[in-house]
């Protein structure tokens, strides 16, 4: 009896020394680390420093520039920073912090950019002597061009001077032609190696990620726990209802892995998938702030984060901060009425980044379909008022461009000509502006979307939207307003020709209302809206600036 007291104590004792050894060793990591990255760093966050106070001396010199935001803006802003200053007192705006912004497509020009730009820009607004870095692999554009493009295609114009980029060098390990097998792990890992040189090129005041990755905030809270640290979601990484689509048939158009979970392979899939869903679940629940885009990823983000979030009480909760959307430009731009209803082509206007989640192949058939089936195609190819599709989206890279190849390949086999489709790559604001007028209908096709910014200007500009029966559009965007419908639903090809005969076979008086209910309900998610929430949101990271150190 003595003999086994011994050994357990010995047990117990190994336990404790292998436990404490293991503390230190990690302690010990996170301290080397973490001095070395700030020691790197120093010299370039003073030269940053510098170089910005010297910008915003020659631009307030310059009589060439335009005048600064005026009071009225100021005001509107400043009347809604609920939670950036502390037991009632005024906020801050005095706070010159570095805020680093994780991006690295942040020239990309989807949804997802225009919500780092507008985030940038309310930054810029509430807390002006603030310096905003952007960590980009987007070696090809310089500073002046990517502001250029980011005021073209957004209509968004920032201050120059405290903007700053620094590029990073090992983009290639977050692409997935880099990880051809186990995708996910491979680019989450990858986004830690992108972290460490977002973290070796400056180490900001607060971090915020607004790309999704949450592996590199998990760096960031490993080797600097005093950071503050944000994520803004667009989509997580992993779901439930991903899990679930590895069981459903693919012609249900459920993702790009739908019907992939069956056989011996699609077992390992699914194990695979679930142990990085746990893994996801944990780094997730180390953010300090999290944000979402929509009811959707809210969701799920609670679902995989929120257990962890509140074993490590983590003081805020997670918010639903809508995606700024160009509302007020839009129906500023585009009058809705008798008149322009007359004007309106039969078109189906489509505006996505040429990514395979968007599903820019369902639309070709659906419209294929459309045609056929109302409309002829054989006998009235040649007539001016046959319905058109247009596709409308920005070209990141090679693979982006390949795939507009291979649509233009479907497309004729499809046989829509020239007459029935039409691609346009990386498209300015007014270009924008001036399809969002002359056509009828707005698709959207990807399952599951996040959000749906392109389907919020839809509606904004009065087109009807045909969209696709999940995600952001079912349950934030295309909803009843004002006692009736605001657009239609669809899975299947049929579901999306059917919504189409919907829209042109409607009376037209009909059309006008649903098109006034439609922008209607586009009012709730403009720029304005998403300003104060994200300056309420962000304000809480500035506070825990002070606390922390």
């Amino acid at each position: 009896m003595a003999r086994m007291g011994v050994i357990v104590w010995i047990f117990a004792n190994c336990i404790i020394t292998i436990s404490f050894s293991a503390f230190v060793s990690k302690l010990l990591l996170q301290t080397v680390v973490g001095w070395y990255l700030r020691r790197r760093t120093t010299s370039r966050r003073i030269t940053i420093l510098a170089r910005v106070k010297l910008e915003e001396a020659q631009y307030q010199l310059s009589a060439s520039e335009s005048p600064p935001l005026d009071d009225g803006e100021w005001e509107k802003v400043e009347k809604h920073t609920a939670g950036s200053a502390k037991n009632g007192e005024e906020a801050d705006d005095e706070w010159e912090g570095i805020i680093g912004f994780f991006h690295p497509f942040c020239n990309a020009g989807g949804g997802g950019e225009r919500v780092l730009w507008a985030a940038i820009k309310a930054t810029q607004k509430r807390w002006p002597k603030a310096v905003c870095c952007i960590y980009t692999g987007d070696h090809e554009a310089g500073k002046n061009e990517i502001l250029e493009r980011v005021q073209n295609r957004f209509n968004i114009k920032l201050h120059p001077p405290t903007v700053v980029f620094l590029y990073l060098s090992t983009r290639y390990y977050v692409l997935s032609s880099t990880w051809p097998r186990f995708t996910l792990l491979g680019q989450s890992l990858g986004s830690i190696v992108l972290a460490f040189d977002a973290f070796s090129l400056l180490v900001p005041d607060i971090f915020i990620d607004t790309m999704g990755y949450a592996f590199a905030l998990a760096f960031s809270k490993f080797f600097f726990s005093k950071i503050p640290t944000g994520a803004y979601v667009h989509y997580p990484t992993i779901s439930t209802d991903m899990l679930g689509s590895l069981d459903t048939s693919p012609a249900l158009g459920k993702g790009l892995n739908a019907g992939t979970g069956k056989g011996l392979r699609g077992f390992l899939k699914k194990r695979y998938w679930h142990l990085f869903a746990n893994l996801y679940s944990r780094v997730g629940g180390s953010v300090d702030l999290v944000m979402t885009n929509s009811s959707w990823t809210a969701s799920h983000i609670r679902t995989l984060w929120g257990p962890v979030r509140t074993k490590r009480r983590k003081p805020h909760a997670l918010s639903v901060v809508f995606p700024p959307c160009a509302v007020d430009d839009i129906i500023n731009a585009i009058p809705l009425n008798a008149e322009s209803e007359a004007k309106r082509a039969q078109t189906v206007l489509y505006i996505a980044q040429f990514r395979p989640e968007k599903n820019h192949a369902l639309l070709l058939r659906s419209f294929a379909r459309f045609q056929k089936s109302h409309h002829k195609l054989e006998e009235k190819e040649q007539q001016p008022g046959l319905p058109k599709l247009v596709l409308i989206g920005s070209v990141r890279d090679a693979s982006d461009a390949t795939r507009v190849y291979e649509l233009r390949l479907l497309a004729h086999e499809l046989h829509l000509t020239p007459n029935h489709i039409t691609f346009i790559t990386d498209a300015s604001f007014p270009t924008i502006l001036a399809h969002l007028a002359a056509a009828s209908v707005g698709a959207n096709c990807m399952w599951n979307e996040h959000f749906g910014i392109g389907v919020v200007e839809y509606q904004a500009a009065g087109l009807i939207p045909v969209v696709n029966d999940s995600g952001g559009p079912k349950m934030d965007i295309v909803i009843d307003w004002e006692g009736g419908e605001t657009g239609f639903k669809a899975s299947t090809e049929e579901e999306y020709a059917q919504g189409f005969a919907e829209v042109f076979g409607m009376d037209g008086e009909k059309r006008l209302e649903m098109r006034k209910r439609a922008r209607a309900r586009a009012r709730a998610f403009g720029e304005e809206e998403f300003e104060k929430r994200w300056i309420c949101e962000v304000g809480k990271l500035v506070e825990m600036v002070g606390v922390v150190r």
